[in-house]
Formats: C-alpha cells, sequence, structure tokens
C-alpha cells in the first residue's frame, strides 16, 4: 500500500472504530418502568439518538443538539442544530428545552443522555446573571488564550446552569445514564462536553485563577458570577448516587485500530499517547525528532514504522491565517522534517473538521516544502502568521472528509519509511 493510502485507511479506521452505529447498541441500559428521556448534545448526539431509535425496543422521547451540519434523520427524536465552537442562540434555546426536559421526573423513569466532543458550546445554557453574549465573549477569549481543553472547560461549567452535574442534579430522582464518547485526554468524563451528569471537582475560584493565568478580559457580570454565585455539585451530592456514566468509545480504542491497519501493512507501529497536549508546533518538533530517530537510528523502532498520537493540542493565535490546529502541527512537521526522505505524516480531527474551515486536517510527503516552494508558498511565514490552511490549500494536501459524525479527537501518524 502507497504511503498516503496507508495514512489514509488508519485514519479511517480510527473513526470507525467509534461510530455511534457501532458503539451505542452494546452498551444500553435495560428499559424503566416509567418514562425514558433521551437528551444529548455534541458532535456525534445527532449519529447516537440515531443509532439509540434504531435498537431501543419501546417508547421514548426526547431532544438532542448537534453541530450545524451534523444531524440525521430520525424519527420519534428530536436533533436540532448549533453553532460549534462559539454558542449561538439555537444552542441556548436547545439547552433550555433539554432542561426542561428533565424536571419532574420520578424514580420509575430513565434519563439517556448522550454525551460527545463539542457538547460544552453546543448545550448552552448561561447561568443566571450570565448573558448568551457574555459566553459568546469569554469562549473566543478562550479558544485563542492556549488554555487546554480541560481548563476551558472549567471555566464554561461555572458559567452554565446546565454543566458540572447541574443537568443530572435537576433530573434527580429519575435513573440518569449517560453514554460518553471521549475526546478529551485521560477520558475524564467531567471534562466531556463540561460534564452535565457528573460531579464538578473544580471551583469558582479555579476558573477565576484560568482567566487570570491567561489574562483573559472577561466581561464584568463574568466576574462577578464567579466571585459570588453557588458552586457547582460536587463528588458525594446524593443528587447524583445513582448516575452511571459509561465510556463507549475512546481515542484509545480508535488509535489501537489505526495500529491494526498498519500491522497489516507490514508497517509495525508505536503509539505515543492519546492524551497529548501542548501547542501545536511544539508537539511537531517533537514528533519530528522522534521520527528522524527511527529513520537515522531505529529507535525506538526500525522502520518500516508508524508513529500514532491522539489528543487534543493547541494554539496561541498571534497571526491572522486560516487553519486549525492539526494543519498547524503539519505544517510545523513539515518545516522540521526539512524534506528527509522517505517520512510522511497525516493529522486530522476525527469530527472532521480542524479548526473552522471544511477539512478534517491534511497530509505531509517528503516532497512538500518543495512543490509549496514552486507555487510561490512560504512555509515559515505561513506558519508564524497561523495560515496552515491556505498553505496545504495550496499545496493540494488538504484532507476533506466532510461530518464524520463522531469525535474522539485528534489523530496523528508519521510513517517512517524503510530506507
Amino acid at each position: 500500500m502507497r504511503p498516503v493510502e496507508l495514512l489514509k485507511s488508519m485514519f479511517q479506521a480510527a473513526v470507525d472504530a467509534a461510530l455511534p452505529s457501532i458503539c451505542v447498541p452494546a452498551h444500553l441500559p435495560p428499559r424503566p418502568k416509567g418514562r425514558t428521556v433521551i437528551i444529548g448534545a455534541g458532535k456525534a448526539s445527532g449519529a447516537m439518538a440515531k443509532a439509540l431509535e434504531d435498537a431501543w425496543e419501546g417508547p421514548l422521547e426526547g431532544l438532542v443538539v448537534t453541530r450545524y451540519g451534523y444531524r440525521v434523520p430520525t424519527k420519534r427524536l428530536e436533533v436540532v442544530e448549533a453553532a460549534h465552537p462559539v454558542p449561538d442562540a439555537a444552542g441556548r434555546d436547545a439547552a433550555k428545552r433539554i432542561f426542561g426536559l428533565v424536571q419532574g421526573l420520578t424514580k420509575d423513569d430513565l434519563v439517556l443522555c448522550l454525551i460527545s466532543g463539542g457538547g460544552s458550546a453546543l448545550l448552552a445554557l448561561p447561568a443566571e446573571g450570565v448573558s448568551l453574549e457574555d459566553k459568546q465573549a469569554v469562549n473566543k477569549a478562550l479558544l485563542k488564550s492556549g488554555a487546554t481543553i480541560s481548563e476551558m472547560n472549567a471555566v464554561r461549567k461555572h458559567l452554565s446552569a446546565i454543566k458540572g452535574g447541574r443537568l443530572a442534579a435537576a433530573a434527580s430522582p429519575a435513573k440518569v445514564v449517560a453514554l460518553m464518547i471521549s475526546d478529551v485526554p485521560g477520558d475524564d468524563p467531567s471534562i466531556i462536553a463540561s460534564g452535565p451528569t457528573v460531579p464538578d471537582p473544580s471551583t469558582n475560584k479555579d476558573a477565576l485563577g484560568i482567566i487570570e493565568k491567561y489574562q483573559i478580559d472577561v466581561p464584568a457580570s463574568v466576574l462577578r458570577r464567579l466571585k459570588t454565585a453557588d458552586e457547582t455539585p460536587k463528588p458525594g451530592d446524593p443528587r447524583l448516587a445513582g448516575v452511571e456514566n459509561i465510556m463507549i468509545a475512546t481515542p484509545q480504542a480508535s488509535l489501537e485500530a489505526a495500529a491494526v491497519i498498519a500491522r497489516k501493512a507490514g508497517v509495525k507501529p508505536v503509539i505515543l499517547g492519546d492524551s497529548i497536549e501542548g501547542e501545536s508546533r511544539d508537539v511537531a518538533l517533537v514528533h519530528a525528532g522522534i521520527a528522524r530517530q527511527c529513520a537515522l537510528r531505529g529507535q525506538p523502532e526500525i522502520p518500516p514504522c508508524v508513529l500514532i498520537s491522539g489528543g487534543e493540542t493547541t494554539i496561541t493565535l498571534k497571526g491572522k491565517g486560516k487553519g486549525g490546529r492539526n494543519t498547524e502541527f503539519l505544517l510545523a512537521l513539515a518545516i522540521a522534517l526539512n524534506g528527509m526522505p522517505g517520512i510522511y505524516a497525516l493529522a486530522g480531527d476525527t469530527d472532521g473538521i480542524d479548526g473552522s474551515e471544511d477539512n478534517a486536517g491534511a497530509i505531509i510527503a517528503p516532497d512538500t516544502l518543495l512543490r509549496a516552494e514552486k507555487a510561490g508558498l512560504n512555509a515559515k511565514a505561513m506558519l508564524t502568521d497561523n495560515d496552515p490552511w491556505t498553505f496545504f490549500n495550496g499545496t493540494g494536501d488538504l484532507l476533506v472528509t466532510g461530518p464524520t459524525l463522531t469525535n474522539v479527537n485528534d489523530f496523528r501518524a508519521v510513517l517512517v519509511e524503510k530506507p
């Protein structure tokens, strides 16, 4: 199999391992005596609702919210769309309706919550005293700051009426079961979609500390809320005692599925980690160093081999270009490798969208910089301007999949061929 074809096959295997049609039916709870209420939020929630609908025997009702363009046809459950990564009025209205659906339930009822990455922005019900515009401003600032996903969600929880366990608390005394597709480092359920069904160990003080750490200019209402408001439900809260949070798909499982494809092609996989964080360009330097060591020293593996990693890197925006963390990683990787023979790489977001454009990621080859130069593209200048999308659009190396209807975060593979 040719290098680029192998990398694309590995990416597809990673996505397929997390498809709701496979993961949801295997984890459904028993039917309750009372009502079955379905709620959910995230990039995969529409597909999760469809998979649940197809597999569930008995009556059900409910509503889930997903990203624009990620809706799938359903017959009994309502799927609405809203904005991501910055919340909008549609997300606020959907969150308000979802919160209303779990009010007044009994211990005989079941709330089945379908949670996946992206749910934090999509489930946008501001806390008392905080407006949607306030949340939008904070979200935009956090996305530009370089804060990790766990730090961003710690702030989001404390500005929400529904996150950080508040949704599950509102559903008490009904039985709550959350089926989760993880997109966060370490598969921490309290971070996925800001943990609407999970006790929140973070505090208002923690959220204030994150805002101070990244010197984020926030509205006065946000500071007032964080300094005076009640806390989110904490571990041990009796309202959350019976909640089950079940991880049905994880980044690690997707990396292992990609590793199987590599082995079948006669290439040795080396999984570097499923929860790698840090600046995209810094992570690229580390991957370049390991790939170079494999090529020149046969360490930690003798070629042909492929370095596989997952997680969520960050970008501290300083330029005005287009792109996302995966294309930024690849542009920095290409510069670091400087055309080294026999090394190819793919990086993409498993939800199908990297950043703000329509691509999942991109691919590099040993001749990437040479082709870019011939096309009049200055790789270093474009990296400085945070403009990787324009670079890879110019070289014709964008990876475009469309919405995948799932999300287990980023997938990176660096292939080192045998000399």
